[in-house]
C-alpha cells in the first residue's frame, strides 16, 4: 500500500500548479525559464564567495610554477594522489593543485585537518562519489541530462552524506571524539539535498538506467496500455505467422519489427496468404517479404502512438529532474568541493603516516611569548633530523598496500634504498641571509631544496619527516633560482638566465618571502660575480624573511663579519675518506677541496703540484693573470656551446627531412588506397553482373522445362531450381579462412611468397609476404599495391588450397542448371 501511494511524489515536489508532464515541450519551456534564474543565482553566489585574495599575475604565476618545478613539488603531490579516494582528488593532486594556505590561519586549519586524519581509527568510505562537475555544468547550460548522469549526481550526493555520517559515528564512538572536529567542520554547513536525492531515486533506476513507472501516474498508465497493446499485437502476429508456416509460406514462423512496426515474414511467392497486408521490407535476396497483416495495422498504429507518448513523458520527467539539479548547482558544487577537501585531508594524513611525518609549527619573529628558558626561541627555523620527502620515498618503496591505518601506525617493509641522511636546520631570528659553501655534490642544493619543500608542505597542511616538533616561519611565497636557465630560443646564456631570474625575484620579494638561490653570481668573471652577488644580497636582506644561497665564492662567506644579518654554513667534508658527509656545519665556511678530490681519484701528481703553485700565485694582487685565465676558460666554453648549437641544428635538419619523407609517403598512400578501392569496386560490379546473368539463365531454363513437363513434376523442378540458386549463392559467399594448426605448436616463420592473413587488414583478405623477418620481429607484406610491415604475431599462414577472397573472374563459382526432362 505504501508503494501505491508514492507515484505523486515527484509531482508534489517538482511541478508547479497547472504544469503537467504531458509533453517534452513543457520540460523545454521550464528549462528555458530556469536557465536565466540559474545564471543569475550562480553569479550572485560567485560574488558572495569570491576570495578576498588578489588574483595572481601571469608573471607571479610563472615564477611560482618554476619554483615548484625546481623544488619537485609535483612529485610530492603525485605521491599524495596515491592516497586519495576520489577521482577529483586524484585529478587535483596529479595536476599539482593541492590546496596551499594563502594565510597563516588557513595553513593552520589545513594542519589541524591532517592531524585529525592521522588519528582516524578507520578509513573513510568515499565509494560512490563521482566527479559530477561536467554534468552540473551541462544542466546549468540547459542540456537535458540522461538517466545515467542524473543517477550519478544522486549517488554522489548520497555517498557524500554517507561519508559525513560515518565520520560522525567515528567521532561518537571514539573517547576523544573532539579530535575529529576539524574534519567534521568541513562538511558541517553542507546541504545534502535530501529531497532531490529522494526524487531521483524514486523516479529512476540507477542499475538499469531507466525511468520507473512510479515517476508519474501518466507514465504508469501509458506503459500499462502499451503492454496490453503489445501483448495483443504479438498474439495476433504469432497466430498469423503460424498459419503462414502451416501453409508452406515460410520455413519457420517469423515475427519481427521493420520500420518501427511489428510484422511477419512470408515468402515472396506466398504473399497472397496475407490479403490486404502491407509490405514493409524484404530480405536481401528478395525471396522473403516482411509484411504487416491487415488486422495488425490498427494495433501497430497504437504502439507507435503509445511509444511516442511514453518517450515524451520520460523526457518531461528527466527535464524536471535536470532543472532541479540546475537550480541546486551552487549547493551541489559546494558539497563536492567540501568532499574534495575532506578527501585531500585524509590523503595528507595517510601520506604523513607513510613517511612517518610530524606536524610543523609556525614561528613568529619577535614574539612576546618567547622565554629565555627555551633554547629554541632564538631560532626562527628549528628542524631536527629532517629528510627530503622524495629521497625518503625511494627508501620506503611506493607500496600503498603496506600502509596500515589505525592508532597512527604505519608499516613499511622491504626498503629498496638507503635512508637519506637527516639534516639539522637552525636559523636565528635576526638572520636574513644564509650563505652555504662547500664542495660540489656535498649536499648544498639538496639542503636548500629540503627547506623549500618543507615550507611548501607546511603551507599545504602536510607533515614532513623530521624529529620532535619542527618550527619554521609561514612564508607567503617561496622564490627559487635553482638550475640552468640557459635558453637558445631566447638568446639567454647560463649567466643571462640566472640574472634574469634574480631580477624577477628582487621585484617580487616581500617581508614574508623565502628566497633560494643556487650558485649565486656564477657563470661570469668571479670578481664581478662577487660584487654583483654582494649587492643583491644586501638589497634583499632588508626586504625578505629569509634567503638561502649556495656559492663557491669565499668573499661571500666573509659578509657575516661586517653584517650581522648574514650567517655562514658549510657542508662537512671528510678529508680522510675524501667524501662528503652531508652534515651542515652552522657558522663555518667550507672549502671546495678540488685538489683533494682530484688526488683521491688518482690524478697525476705533477699536474697537482703545478696546480698548488697556481693557487699560491692567484692571490688578490694577481688579478690580471687570473682574469686572463678565466677569459681563456670562457672562450673554451663559448666554443663548446657553438659546437653543441651546430649539432642541435644538424639534428633539427635531419628531423625535418624525415618528416617530409613521411608526409610524402602518407600522401602517396592515400592515392594508392583510392586507386585500389576503385579497382576492387570494378571487380565487384563485374561479379554482380556475372551472378545476375547466371540467375537469369536458371530462371529461363526453369520456365522452358516447366512448359515441356507435366504438372506432377512441378515440385521436382522447383526443388532443382532452388538448389541451383542456393549453389550459386553459396559459391559467392565470403570464404572463411582456416589457419594452419602447426602455428599452435611451432611459431610460424614467414617466407617470401607465402599467402597470409593479416589481422586488422580486413576480413577475408590475403596478402603476400615480400620480405622476411627483420631484427624487430616484423616482416613486410603486400596487399594489392600497399606494402606494410607487420609483427609476426599479427599474421597467420593460410592452408594450401584455400581460395582467394578477392573479386574473381566471371568463371568463378559458375553454376550450370540442366534438369532432366525425365
Amino acid at each position: 500500500m505504501a508503494a501505491a501511494a508514492k507515484p505523486n511524489l515527484l509531482l508534489a515536489v517538482t511541478i508547479p500548479t497547472k504544469v503537467s508532464l504531458r509533453t517534452g515541450l513543457v520540460c523545454n519551456t521550464r528549462l528555458s525559464q530556469l536557465r536565466l534564474r540559474t545564471a543569475a543565482a550562480a553569479a550572485s553566489s560567485s560574488r558572495a564567495v569570491a576570495s578576498p585574495v588578489p588574483s595572481e599575475t601571469p608573471e607571479a604565476k610563472q615564477m611560482r610554477l618554476e619554483t615548484e618545478a625546481a623544488l619537485e613539488w609535483d612529485g610530492v603531490c603525485a605521491r599524495v594522489s596515491e592516497f586519495t579516494a576520489t577521482a577529483a582528488g586524484r585529478a587535483a593532486c596529479g595536476a599539482g593543485r593541492v590546496p596551499v594556505g594563502r594565510s597563516r590561519e588557513e595553513s593552520e586549519r589545513l594542519l589541524e585537518q591532517t592531524a585529525a586524519a592521522v588519528l582516524l581509527s578507520a578509513p573513510l568510505d568515499f565509494g560512490g562519489v563521482e566527479d559530477v562537475s561536467a554534468v552540473i555544468a551541462a544542466a546549468a547550460g540547459g542540456r537535458l541530462l540522461a538517466v545515467r548522469e542524473i543517477c550519478g549526481v544522486g549517488r554522489s550526493i548520497r555517498a557524500a552524506r554517507g561519508v559525513f555520517d560515518q565520520l560522525k559515528r567515528l567521532s561518537e564512538e571514539t573517547p576523544d571524539g573532539r579530535s575529529y572536529y576539524p574534519l567534521l567542520d568541513i562538511l558541517q554547513d553542507c546541504d545534502f539535498l535530501t529531497e532531490l536525492v529522494q526524487s531521483i531515486e524514486f523516479c529512476l533506476d540507477s542499475t538499469l538506467s531507466v525511468v520507473l513507472d512510479r515517476a508519474s501516474n501518466k507514465l504508469a498508465t501509458i506503459r500499462k496500455e502499451r503492454k496490453k497493446n503489445i501483448d495483443m499485437l504479438e498474439s495476433l502476429l504469432r497466430d498469423a505467422s503460424t498459419k503462414i508456416f502451416q501453409a508452406g509460406g515460410i520455413d519457420s514462423p517469423v515475427v519481427t519489427k521493420r520500420r518501427s512496426r511489428m510484422c511477419v515474414g512470408v515468402k515472396a511467392s506466398h504473399k497472397h496468404l496475407l490479403p490486404g497486408g502491407i509490405i514493409l521490407s524484404s530480405s536481401g535476396s528478395g525471396a522473403t517479404y516482411f509484411m504487416e497483416p491487415r488486422d495488425a495495422i490498427k494495433l501497430n498504429n497504437m504502439e507507435v502512438k503509445l511509444s511516442g507518448d511514453e518517450r515524451a513523458e520520460e523526457l518531461a520527467i528527466l527535464g524536471l529532474l535536470t532543472s532541479r539539479i540546475a537550480d541546486s548547482q551552487t549547493r551541489i558544487r559546494h558539497l563536492m568541493a567540501k568532499i574534495l577537501e575532506l578527501d585531500l585531508a585524509c590523503a595528507r594524513g595517510l601520506y604523513a603516516l607513510w613517511i612517518n611525518g610530524v606536524r610543523p609549527a609556525f614561528t613568529v619573529r619577535n614574539s612576546s611569548t618567547q622565554t629565555q628558558l627555551d633554547p629554541n626561541n632564538e631560532c626562527s627555523v628549528f628542524i631536527e633530523g629532517i629528510q627530503h620527502p622524495l629521497l625518503l620515498e625511494q627508501s620506503l618503496g611506493m607500496v600503498k598496500e603496506s600502509t596500515e591505518v589505525g592508532k597512527g601506525q604505519i608499516s613499511n617493509e622491504h626498503p629498496i634504498s638507503p635512508m637519506p641522511i637527516p639534516l639539522d636546520l637552525q636559523v636565528r631570528n635576526d638572520t636574513r641571509i644564509i650563505v652555504i659553501s662547500g664542495p660540489n655534490t656535498g649536499g648544498k642544493t639538496a639542503t636548500m631544496k629540503t627547506l623549500g619543500l618543507a615550507s611548501l608542505m607546511s603551507k599545504a597542511g602536510m607533515f614532513f619527516p623530521a624529529k620532535g616538533r619542527p618550527r619554521l616561519p609561514w612564508f607567503d611565497q617561496v622564490l627559487a633560482d635553482i638550475g640552468d636557465h640557459q635558453s637558445l630560443e631566447h638568446s639567454l646564456s647560463t649567466f643571462s638566465g640566472h640574472i634574469s631570474r634574480l631580477r624577477k625575484i628582487v621585484q617580487a620579494v616581500s617581508k614574508d618571502s623565502l628566497v633560494l638561490i643556487d650558485e649565486i653570481g656564477s657563470g661570469t668573471d668571479p670578481s664581478e660575480g662577487v660584487a654583483l652577488s654582494t649587492s643583491i644580497l644586501k638589497h634583499l636582506a632588508s626586504r625578505l624573511n629569509l634567503a638561502i644561497v649556495t656559492t663557491h665564492y669565499a668573499d661571500l662567506s666573509r659578509l657575516n663579519a661586517i653584517d650581522t644579518r648574514f650567517e655562514n654554513a658549510a657542508m662537512e667534508f671528510c678529508l680522510e675518506t675524501l667524501q662528503p658527509t652531508y652534515r651542515i656545519l652552522w657558522g663555518s665556511t667550507g672549502n671546495s677541496n678540488a685538489l683533494s678530490i682530484a688526488r683521491s681519484i688518482g690524478f697525476d701528481q705533477k699536474v697537482l703540484a703545478r696546480a698548488h703553485e697556481w693557487v699560491e700565485k692567484l692571490l688578490p694582487d694577481k688579478q690580471k693573470e687570473r682574469q686572463g685565465l678565466l677569459y681563456s676558460s670562457l672562450l673554451d666554453e663559448r666554443n663548446l656551446l657553438e659546437s653543441q648549437a651546430n649539432e642541435a641544428a644538424s639534428v633539427l635538419s635531419d628531423g625535418e627531412r624525415l618528416y617530409n619523407e613521411i608526409r610524402l609517403e602518407a600522401d602517396d598512400l592515400d592515392s594508392r588506397l583510392a586507386a585500389l578501392r576503385a579497382t576492387e569496386y570494378e571487380k565487384v560490379q563485374q561479379e554482380l553482373k556475372f551472378v545476375k546473368s547466371q540467375m537469369d539463365q536458371i530462371i529461363k531454363n526453369f520456365e522452358v522445362q516447366l512448359k515441356n513437363s507435366e504438372l506432377e513434376k512441378y515440385n521436382s523442378l522447383m526443388r532443382k531450381a532452388e538448389a541451383a540458386t542456393a549453389s550459386l549463392a553459396a559459391a559467392h559467399q565470403p570464404t572463411d579462412f582456416t589457419f594452419s594448426d602447426e602455428e599452435n605448436e611451432n611459431p610460424y616463420v614467414p617466407e617470401i611468397g607465402d599467402k597470409v592473413y593479416v589481422e586488422g587488414l580486413g576480413g577475408g583478405s590475403m596478402a603476400n609476404v615480400v620480405e622476411t623477418l627483420g631484427e624487430d620481429g616484423s616482416c613486410k607484406v603486400q596487399y594489392g599495391k600497399i606494402k606494410v610491415r607487420v609483427k609476426r604475431n599479427k599474421i597467420k599462414l593460410v592452408q594450401g588450397g584455400t581460395k582467394e577472397t578477392s573479386a574473381s573472374s566471371p568463371t568463378k563459382g559458375k553454376v550450370c542448371f540442366a534438369p532432366s526432362m525425365n
